[in-house]
């Protein structure tokens, strides 16, 4: 999809998360894991939540996770969310531990549950940005 084309709210991409969005790019999801003590952290932090430590490692996720909780918006705050009214905003608790606010793609807004079992899609949105988005697991995945 061409940038001029996105209308939508874009991520701030910073030294800090660049690897993040990096990774997200090469289909990937990766998150800081701490050297020291072994935590998986998200958002990117110089510091590590549980020990303090100052090194970490960009490590690869399963993808995969259960919906913590969610909201379906019927009201539109950016012009480039007009055409998809309701739509959904989720966290998803990923299995290594950290939560993500993503979208829930493949399912009706009134069909979402807590504890859904739920895997990571890529949109690629511009040339740059690829965004991590979330759809029910099916049994043959």
């Amino acid at each position: 999809m061409a940038e001029a084309q996105y209308q939508k709210p874009l991520p701030a991409i910073s030294s800090l998360n660049k690897p993040f969005w990096d990774a997200l790019k090469k289909h990937e999801l990766r998150l800081q894991k701490c050297d020291g003590c072994g935590c998986v952290s998200y958002p990117p932090s110089p510091l590590c939540p549980q020990c303090w430590s100052r090194k970490s490692s960009w490590s690869r996720m399963s993808g995969r996770g259960r919906v913590n909780s969610w909201v379906v918006f019927h009201q539109s705050y950016y012009r480039g969310f007009d055409n998809e009214l309701p739509y959904n905003v989720a966290e998803v608790e990923l299995d290594e531990g950290p939560r993500l606010l993503t979208n829930l793609v493949g399912i009706a807004n009134d069909q979402i549950y807590g504890g859904m079992p739920v895997e990571i899609v890529f949109e690629d949105v511009t040339s740059e940005v690829t965004l991590a988005k979330f759809r029910p697991v099916t049994s043959g995945s």
